[in-house]
């Protein structure tokens, strides 16, 4: 029996050691470990939860665990361990609570997570909690929250710059941006005019009033005028303290503003105006948000520049076109002097060539190339000689087979010409006929390029309708005739229809 007992002794002796071993582990452990019997008093506090909490262990010991606990969380707290006590067995391992609240001695209160076991012995049920303090954990997540949320509100504001021609709409995403992300009440952009030197209102977001919508403001003067001139942020954390420094008092007492901040907007080195952003109660204003109002400066210096150099780049692009229309006009002019008989004719059909176009659904950026080339429908015989031009009597074959060239002459002319190549198929084909027939290429039908075909139509009623040294113009009723019996030989049969669908008594 001697062995026996003595193996006992030994096993009892090993789980007093383990239990003694597993104490000490408990008691240095950094996290705060805490028990609580039944009653939810506290029979085991760690150093760690000493640190933890404020408590040395033996004030807590004995101590309902309410003393840890916010009082708006007794209630839950005690909910959530009637609860996890009357789980099935299997659940008495681990229940981890994320997001709960703990309280320090000194009344400080921090967000926690706390893992908790449950262990029935000798008919009793205790809690064993590990909790830990989260609240640098939390801020770390909320800053990276934050970084996201500004990186995407970055990549908003580039996509409504890269895919917006209108700086309202532009300036109007970007606000919201400015508003949501810096949290701030009302936000608005100056666009600096180069005319006058003054900063002027293009945009705000959440003003009450109107009286925004009125800031113009000198280059240097006041809050805003410093800031494009020295190219720095400005901060104003009591704004109604400032006279006369803010220049808009008015306006500050109005919308109830306490709190301003201005930044200067620069892309390539050049000033395009601020950003201001209010504020109606104190704010703390830190580097990183500093930096982002920085970066949304800049969004709207790179807006604010695009818009003015498509802008410029629009009336450039006007201008050419004007010298190019001014250019054709003049070699029409130059034609019209040669052939005095036809003088005005290439201006009229051009115009009715342009109606006819519209009204047979062509595009309307393809009419600009209709007007031109019906403006130089005939600039080929520039190089027909003048004593065929202008020859009183009959021409002889050899002179109408010179005559015949001129559309390839036309051709020839300009297609060297690159932004007149779209225009060249009335000049080049607009002698060509319905029916085959006709010169330089005998293409046939809707072979023909309609808009050498609507023009075919103009050009003889304008041609029947003036009048020439060897005849009168015709009657409008006869011309009218004369197109209908050609459609379908000479004439394309639909745009004679549409045509004389036309109101076109005036011409």
């Amino acid at each position: 029996m001697a062995a026996p007992r003595s193996a006992g002794r030994r096993r009892d002796a090993a789980l007093r050691m383990a239990e003694s071993r597993l104490e000490g582990l408990l008691a240095i452990a950094t996290d705060a470990i805490i028990s609580v019997d039944q009653d939810q008093r506290i029979i085991f506090f760690n150093r760690g939860a000493e640190i933890l909490f404020g408590y040395h262990a033996s004030e807590v010991l004995g101590q309902p665990l309410d003393l840890l606990l916010p009082s708006g969380c007794v209630e839950a707290h005690q909910q959530h361990v009637r609860q996890f006590a009357a789980a099935p067995e299997q659940s008495r391992f681990m229940d981890r609570r994320p997001g709960v609240l703990g309280r320090r001695k000194d009344g400080a209160e921090f967000p926690a997570e706390a893992s908790i076991t449950k262990l029935a012995q000798d008919g009793e049920t205790c809690f064993t909690a590990v909790v830990r303090d989260i609240a640098e954990r939390l801020h770390v997540e909320r800053e990276l929250q934050r970084q996201l949320e500004r990186q995407a509100a970055l990549h908003t504001i580039d996509l409504a710059i890269s895919s917006s021609l209108d700086l309202r709409i532009t300036l109007s995403v970007l606000l919201d941006q400015v508003v949501t992300q810096l949290h701030v009440d009302a936000a608005a952009v100056l666009v600096l005019s180069p005319v006058n030197q003054r900063l002027e209102y293009a945009g705000g977001r959440g003003f009450r009033t109107r009286l925004i919508e009125g800031s113009s403001i000198l280059l240097g003067a006041g809050y805003a005028g410093r800031a494009a001139l020295q190219r720095r942020i400005l901060q104003v954390p009591h704004l109604l303290q400032t006279e006369p420094e803010f220049l808009r008092q008015e306006l500050a007492r109005a919308e109830g503003f306490v709190g301003y901040c201005c930044a200067p907007l620069v892309t390539r080195g050049q000033v395009k105006g601020v950003l201001e952003v209010y504020h109606r109660t104190p704010q703390a204003i830190d580097a990183a948000w500093l930096d982002f109002l920085q970066s949304l400066g800049g969004q709207a210096a790179i807006a604010i520049d695009n818009l003015s150099l498509y802008d410029s780049l629009q009336r450039s692009n006007i201008d050419l076109r004007l010298a190019y229309d001014a250019t054709l006009e003049g070699w029409v002019r130059a034609m019209d002097m040669r052939d005095r008989e036809t003088e005005g004719h290439s201006q009229r059909v051009a115009d009715l060539t342009v109606r006819l176009a519209r009204a047979m659904g062509m595009r309307e950026e393809a009419l600009v190339h209709v007007r031109r080339g019906a403006l130089l429908h005939d600039i080929g015989k520039m190089a027909v000689p003048d004593e065929i031009l202008h020859k009183p009597g009959p021409l002889t074959e050899e002179e109408w087979e010179i005559i015949r060239r001129h559309p390839q002459w036309a051709y020839d002319f300009l297609s060297g010409i690159s932004y007149l190549r779209p225009a060249l198929d009335i000049p080049y084909c607009h002698h060509e006929r319905w029916d085959g027939m006709g010169y330089p290429r005998r293409l046939k039908g809707e072979d023909i390029p309609l808009d050498a075909r609507l023009f075919a139509i103009v050009d003889v009623w304008d041609a029947l309708r003036s009048d020439r040294t060897y005849r009168a113009a015709w009657p409008e009723a006869q011309v009218r005739e004369h197109l209908r019996s050609e459609a379908g030989t000479h004439l394309d049969p639909r745009g004679v229809e549409t045509f004389l669908a036309l109101d076109i008594s005036s011409h």
